[in-house]
């Protein structure tokens, strides 16, 4: 029987199972960059399950919505490989920058402050960051691949291809490639099982014994503040929260629109910042509507009951924590470089012709794979943005929040200066 939104349970149902099978690699592929960050496997495995699972019950009562809140893609990245590893921050005090800026994320989607923010920053620097993720996400797949090492001569040069690592990762790129162009359903999980068996064929697997969920395991962690009146730590709240606002914002216009649901907006933009919050307590980065909600949608999703059903079928795969552990990296990496690839098609959004505005966004793009750092990528558009516009007497582009940024980035390079 039809309801109001032209669906009904039963397919409502099988839309919350087509979006759980085109978004449960994100465990795999989530906890080995946490583990990257120093957090051990399987407690990366958990937290991932768990704040997929209150993400999405949260977005599913709270919005009605059949979106999907899974920890996200180039998130995952700015966290472990910009605030934790590449600062001094430990890994609680990382935590505790996913904490700060989840509550500045929550006042701005309570607030009037989304909209102001969202009309200050260009859209050239917001789809730039975007790209720049995207490649920073395509180099760690390479690397984590071995399809790139150390050059004798050069900073990197190209693996060796008698490796049985890198064939395995190319083979799998391979079969990844073809599965994600012939639209096959559930092609990323696929990807990763076939990874995982030529791993264990080439005899590279992954040889840690994973061991089932033990109640005695603790299900939550403490962020801690304790950097928070270090330097480090708030260079580190500001590409986060830019991030998370501007990507969530993003993300739930599309999702919406082909929902034909715009009333939705605040609600699920509120249901986000919320599981962003628990996210810090739950050890893992924080989660944004998946991209891969498009699916679930396609599949005649409208309603809390698809959202629903993807957040216990998360829980579910707790039972599966044992296998998740053992996944190599090799059938991880292809899906890293894919999913870095779909990010950079936002670069078509920047205007190409603006010498003022390439240029800003081209060192962003650049910057941030070539400095490993989102931050420090970031920084280098973001002042050279109003230099671009005075350059070309178009000052009145440049709007006083961004220069203030601009102006705060200029400060936090001269410190660096100073403390090295």
């Amino acid at each position: 029987m039809m309801n109001q939104n032209k669906t009904n349970w039963k397919t409502e149902i099988m839309a919350g199972v087509i979006g759980y099978f085109t978004t449960v690699y994100i465990i795999a592929v989530n906890s080995s960059i946490l583990h990257d960050a120093g957090l051990p496997m399987q407690a990366g495995i958990m937290a991932t399950i768990l704040a997929s699972f209150v993400g999405c019950l949260l977005i599913g009562f709270w919005a009605n919505a059949p979106m999907i809140l899974i920890p996200g893609m180039g998130v995952n990245v700015l966290f472990s490989y910009a605030i934790v590893q590449g600062t001094s921050l430990t890994y609680a005090e990382g935590l505790g920058v996913i904490l700060v800026s989840s509550i500045l994320f929550l006042a701005i989607a309570f607030t009037k402050l989304g909209g102001w923010l969202q009309a200050s920053i260009p859209d050239s620097l917001k789809h730039a960051i975007t790209v720049g993720l995207g490649l920073f996400l395509t180099f760690i797949g390479i690397e984590k691949g071995a399809l790139i090492q150390r050059g004798e001569h050069s900073l990197i040069e190209i693996g060796s291809f008698s490796s049985p690592e890198v064939l395995v990762t190319l083979m799998t790129l391979a079969v990844g490639i073809y599965l994600f162009t012939k639209n096959v359903p559930g092609n990323f999980l696929i990807t990763i099982l076939v990874g995982t068996g030529l791993a264990f064929l080439f005899g590279v697997q992954n040889t840690s014994q994973g061991t089932a969920f033990s109640s005695d395991q603790a299900l939550w962690m403490i962020p801690s503040l304790g950097a928070f009146n270090e330097i480090a730590f708030w260079t580190s709240v500001f590409p986060l929260t830019v991030v998370l606002v501007f990507e969530n914002m993003g993300l739930i216009n599309g999702q919406l629109s082909m929902l034909n649901a715009p009333h939705k907006f605040k609600r699920s933009f509120q249901s986000t910042a919320f599981s962003s919050l628990t996210c810090a307590f739950f050890g893992t980065s924080p989660t944004v509507s998946s991209a891969e909600s498009a699916a679930a949608i396609a599949s005649n999703g409208r309603t809390k009951t698809t959202s629903i059903t993807v957040g216990v079928l998360f829980l579910a795969t707790i039972a599966l924590i044992p296998f998740i552990s053992m996944i190599p990296s090799m059938a991880i990496s292809p899906i890293l470089i894919i999913v870095g690839s779909l990010m950079v098609q936002n670069i078509k959004h920047i205007d190409f012709q603006d010498v003022s505005e390439m240029i800003p966004a081209f060192l962003i793009i650049t910057m941030i794979p070539f400095t490993y750092s989102i931050a420090d990528g970031m920084a280098f558009g973001f002042i050279a943005y109003p230099i671009a516009k005075l350059a070309v007497r178009r000052q009145q582009e440049v709007n006083a929040t961004l220069l203030i940024i601009a102006i705060l980035f200029v400060i936090q390079f001269v410190l660096q200066g100073i403390q090295t």
